[in-house]
């Protein structure tokens, strides 16, 4: 079974191309936004705190939409989030230099980041075979580490042949032609929401596997948001062929590898079991940054780091999915998202007063930390990790 079967089954590329849309215009925001108001002369503090702004909203509002997603179906509520996304980016785009607009621009399209993520892992069940979930879980792995690759890609070609402003065009068309896409799918126009009697407040947290799986990502993200700092300083100190961008498109390409490796493996072992694996290698390339070596080992470390990544994600797709109590999957993923991004932000938020200290192995420390605490939260809850409806002897 190859990866190009998967793509040709009946919908999968139209629901994947959907979605890696939408996704794209939200990894553009984090550099669109910043660079588009401070061309329009605002200061470094007004801007850490529309970043802020839209990072927190967008933490807050994911888990929100997808429990409502789980209650009324997923066009309901990708058609309403896309077209208010696309216009909070246009209010940024009209009025770069009215704070109170862009203040309320970042909120409205951060909060209502069209759930396109965690909708396409719902639909992956119902449009391939179960044994080619695997792979399709690696292919949606592979996409969201292409969207990090041609997000700021994007950003740029808009600099180069417009100006920065455009680049909130870009996002608001891109969020409308993903959203359409998707939307109108078959797929997504045919799925509903599964029929519970009573649900928990809790939603999918209720689960207590599923909570403490839902911690290690938070320690994977602070891990890749001390990287995406750190090695911005370690270029500064290093010459690095290319500078800090060479190092991340080292550490996204060994992703990119991994995980399309990973799909290819008829796997033996449970997901859980997997996991497991993937976080300790994480851990190895993680902690030895704190040795800070020199470019040519710093670039074997980055390709070390990025190989486990996505497999991991990947095997994370599948046990989510599992472990999910009846109706409330989208809102799992949806958790996902918003924890490994809160992860990322406590990262980076961590890192960056150490690297003013000037102290470069504490600060690549702190993403070894990160490495650790998911490696941690996979053993704790790995006799958790069994979804219910099998036997929990199953080893």
């Amino acid at each position: 079974m190859t990866y190009w079967s998967i793509l040709r089954r009946q919908h999968v590329f139209r629901v994947l191309f959907g979605s890696w849309v939408g996704r794209l215009a939200m990894a553009m925001a984090a550099v669109a936004i910043p660079l588009a108001l401070r061309d329009a002369g605002a200061d470094y503090v007004f801007i850490g705190l529309v970043a802020g702004s839209f990072a927190i909203s967008s933490a807050i509002g994911s888990p929100i939409i997808g429990r409502i997603v789980d209650r009324v179906g997923q066009v309901r509520v990708l058609v309403p989030t896309g077209l208010l996304a696309a216009a909070g980016f246009i209010t940024i785009a009209l009025a770069p230099a009215n704070h109170t607009l862009v203040l309320a621009g970042a909120i409205l399209a951060g909060a209502l980041t069209p759930p396109l993520e965690p909708c396409l892992r719902v639909l992956w069940p119902g449009i391939v075979a179960d044994d080619e979930l695997e792979k399709a879980y690696a292919v949606d792995s592979a996409a969201q580490e292409l969207v990090f690759v041609f997000g700021p890609l994007v950003v740029s070609l808009c600099l180069v042949v417009f100006a920065p402003v455009s680049a909130l065009w870009a996002q608001a068309l891109l969020t409308l032609v993903g959203v359409a896409t998707f939307a109108t799918a078959p797929p997504a126009r045919r799925w509903t929401p599964e029929q519970v009697e009573r649900r928990h407040w809790l939603g999918p947290l209720r689960h207590r596997g599923l909570l403490i799986l839902l911690l290690a990502p938070v320690g994977t993200g602070v891990a890749i948001g001390t990287l995406n700092v750190l090695v911005v300083s370690y270029a500064e100190r290093f010459e690095v062929f290319g500078g800090a961008p060479t190092l991340l498109t080292l550490n996204a390409f060994a992703s990119l590898v991994g995980v399309l490796i990973y799909g290819m493996i008829p796997w033996r072992i449970q997901p859980r079991t997997r996991i497991v694996f993937f976080a300790a290698g994480l851990l190895v390339g993680y902690g030895m940054l704190a040795t800070v070596p020199s470019p040519l080992p710093m670039a074997g470390l980055m390709l070390l780091t990025g190989f486990f990544l996505a497999p991991m994600l990947a095997s994370l797709f599948g046990l989510i999915g599992d472990l999910a109590p009846r109706g409330t999957v989208t809102e799992a993923f949806a958790w996902l998202v918003t924890l490994f991004a809160a992860g990322s932000s406590l990262g980076a938020a961590l890192v960056g007063p150490v690297l003013d200290r000037d102290d470069l192995h504490l600060a690549a420390a702190h993403a070894g930390a990160g490495a650790l605490f998911c490696l941690a939260m996979v053993i704790i809850g790995y006799r958790l990790f069994v979804p219910e409806k099998e036997p929990a002897a199953a080893a």
